[in-house]
């Protein structure tokens, strides 16, 4: 058995992974085989000299030395063995992952190919349409402008015409203002001369005697009660004095035209009435009884004008005694003269007509 000196130690090695590991072992063993030449030396005494003792003893500590170097090397060696483990561990995951990224991008880039073809496609359909498209719009906006072109050129042809018209407009828009200023005169005037009739006729019953506003004209009704008896064409008292009251008021309103209607109930006169026939008989009679009297009193005979319109335009067309008491009535129907608004309509109808 061999006893190693004092100070010189054991050497235990790691295995290294690296490829300068076979330097390291073989530099092991040159240490090994001098460190037991030392120690066969120091157990023959006298045969080795002080200066080769000192000469083992420096390659010890040098042995040592070494045996440090390479413990530290060796646990440098085993660290970058861990960090390339580690880094060949992430590439290969790094690996596996571009991998599949690679997969899903080229499936992406096909599925976009297609597409991309199919959008060709279709653009090109669509560019084939929309150059027929505008080849017939081209055509559409050549005939629409040569139709402006033409109208432009009737408009012109017509432009005087249309100043004429433009003037003959002018000239009836005149007259029509002319027209209503007249008509709204005449409303005033008939307004006023109903309101003038009613207040001299006002002390009598609204059952015997009426005036009312009707058609732009003013219609005095007078009851059989109030003017004949039954059969008779001779005016009572009481009816003379409403026609005096009545006449008075229209020598005052010389532009107003007269007319008297008489009229009686579907009722057949008796027979044998002094010179009367029926009904029609009684009514022209009863009117022009009326007129006289107007005309008597103040009224110009060319202004009134007798009627007689029989059973023929009834007020209540029931059988009833009451019916027929309305219908048995004298009307006098008062009319404004309307020669200016006759005047201003001759002048409108007689004014030449633009050419169509």
């Amino acid at each position: 058995m061999v006893t190693l000196p004092r100070g010189v130690h054991t050497v235990e090695f790691a295995p290294q992974p690296f490829a300068n590991h076979r330097s390291i072992v073989k530099k092991t063993s040159t240490l090994f085989l001098g460190t037991l030449c030392l120690t066969a030396a120091t157990l023959l005494p006298g045969c080795v000299a002080s200066k080769k003792y000192d000469d083992l003893r420096a390659r010890q500590t040098a042995t040592e030395q070494a045996k440090a170097d390479l413990e530290r090397q060796q646990r440098q060696a085993v660290a970058e063995l861990k960090k390339a483990s580690d880094e060949l561990a992430q590439l290969r995951l790094d690996n596996k992952r571009l991998v599949a990224d690679s997969t899903q991008t080229g499936n992406v880039l096909r599925k976009t190919q297609s597409l991309y073809g199919e959008l060709n496609s279709s653009f090109e359909k669509l560019l084939k349409n929309t150059d027929r498209a505008l080849a017939d719009k081209s055509a559409d906006y050549s005939k629409v402008a040569q139709d402006l072109a033409r109208r432009e050129a009737e408009l012109g042809k017509s432009q005087t015409e249309i100043d004429k018209l433009t003037a003959d407009l002018k000239t009836r828009e005149a007259r029509l203002a002319e027209l209503q200023q007249a008509l709204a005169e005449k409303d005033k005037a008939v307004n006023d001369l109903r309101a003038k009739v009613s207040k001299a006729l006002l002390s009598f019953n609204d059952s015997d005697l009426q005036v009312q506003l009707k058609d732009g004209k003013v219609y005095v009704s007078l009851s059989e009660q109030l003017l004949f008896k039954s059969g008779s064409t001779k005016v009572d008292p009481k009816g003379q004095d409403a026609l005096k009251k009545l006449a008075t008021v229209l020598q005052e309103q010389r532009d107003v035209n007269v007319v008297v209607e008489g009229h009686t109930d579907d009722v057949p006169i008796s027979r044998g009435t002094a010179g009367m026939q029926d009904n029609w008989d009684l009514s022209v009679l009863r009117a022009t009884e009326i007129a006289r009297l107007l005309t008597t009193n103040g009224v110009t005979p060319e202004r009134v004008t007798a009627s007689g319109r029989s059973k023929y335009v009834p007020i209540d067309v029931a059988k009833t005694p009451v019916a027929r008491q309305k219908n048995r009535r004298t009307e006098i129907i008062l009319t404004p003269k309307l020669d200016e608004l006759f005047q201003i309509l001759d002048s409108n109808t007689s004014a030449p007509q633009p050419a169509k």
